[in-house]
């Protein structure tokens, strides 16, 4: 008979992809998993894993075997989930992903208050990108994500947070400091920075602006991160402008604040999102996490209608 014990080793090996790896995650030892891998599939006549490929692999019969493994484990653990919230014994780990340009601005405002609320949980937050996080959620590695939607992923679900304006951010110099309108095509110039592929917020910027082809030729060296605020202090000091998400602006000071500008003609919003697998869906502390951080940003934020959001897949 099939235990849970092996599914939850398969999973382990599938996850790591190395089996002294996964047999540590496991606590055990790497005969031990070994045997009961073995073992298992021997009960089912097949052959799981593929031992012959570095990193190991798991064979296509297998891959549909550990699918299967994630789904069992994961509602053998929602029931001890309902049975700690309907004693309102909301306790264990939270494992939360949150891509870099959200996790400066929101986990500040809001995971104090978050911890107030289930003192007993252990919230362990990874900043991530999104494929990161798409990726971990599938292998049961985080619970929650917290990102820039839609995904039009059709495994996720996607809870909107809140919408947060697009806004421009230029040096003191530049002349979209003082210029009276600033429209959307105004931007798409050489000027503009960027943070690197793979980042939603330039793929947003891009589609926001109509890029084509890219070209930094303007700029003084090129830059490839994810940081918002160092684009901003390399803009401070080199010139240019980029687009910064409102949050990012919240903390601001009277000066800092003349070197933000709206659009005139259009508010270009980017829509933030909890998202998890159905095997995550409705439980309370997911619940009160969206709830959370709602009361937390600012509430003209919580207004979809102020504004047009941008897609960025």
């Amino acid at each position: 008979m099939t235990t849970l014990i092996q599914l939850e080793y398969i999973v382990a090996v599938d996850t790591y992809r190395h089996f002294a790896l996964a047999a540590d995650k496991c606590f055990v030892t790497q005969p031990t998993l070994s045997m009961q891998i073995k073992k298992l599939e021997e009960q089912l006549g097949i052959v799981i894993f593929d031992r012959s490929k570095q990193p190991v692999m798991p064979t296509l019969l297998g891959e549909k075997v550990i699918e299967q493994a994630r789904i069992v484990l994961s509602e053998n653990e929602r029931i001890h989930k309902i049975i700690q919230e309907e004693k309102e014994d909301i306790s264990g780990e939270i494992r939360i992903g949150v891509i870099p340009t959200i996790s400066p601005y929101l986990l500040p405002l809001f995971t104090g208050r978050l911890k107030a609320k289930y003192p007993k949980v252990k919230i362990k937050v990874e900043e991530l990108v999104t494929e990161a996080i798409e990726e971990r959620l599938k292998k049961d590695l985080l619970d929650v994500g917290i990102l820039v939607t839609p995904l039009n992923n059709p495994g996720i679900i996607e809870h909107p947070l809140y919408y947060e304006e697009m806004m421009l951010y230029s040096n003191q110099k530049h002349q979209f400091a003082i210029q009276p309108i600033i429209e959307i095509k105004d931007i798409a110039t050489p000027e503009i920075w960027l943070l690197s592929d793979g980042h939603c917020f330039r793929h947003q910027v891009i589609n926001l602006c109509n890029i084509q082809d890219f070209k930094s030729d303007a700029l003084p060296f090129e830059f490839e991160g994810g940081n918002i605020d160092t684009l901003m202090r390399i803009i401070d000091k080199e010139g240019g402008y980029t687009l910064i998400p409102e949050l990012s602006s919240l903390e601001f000071n009277d000066k800092r604040r003349l070197q933000v500008r709206k659009f005139d003609d259009i508010i270009p919003l980017r829509e933030v999102a909890l998202v998890y697998t159905r095997k995550m869906a409705k439980t309370k502390l997911i619940e009160g996490i969206a709830h959370t951080i709602m009361e937390t940003v600012p509430q003209h934020m919580l207004d979809k209608s102020r504004g047009t959001i941008v897609e960025w897949k």
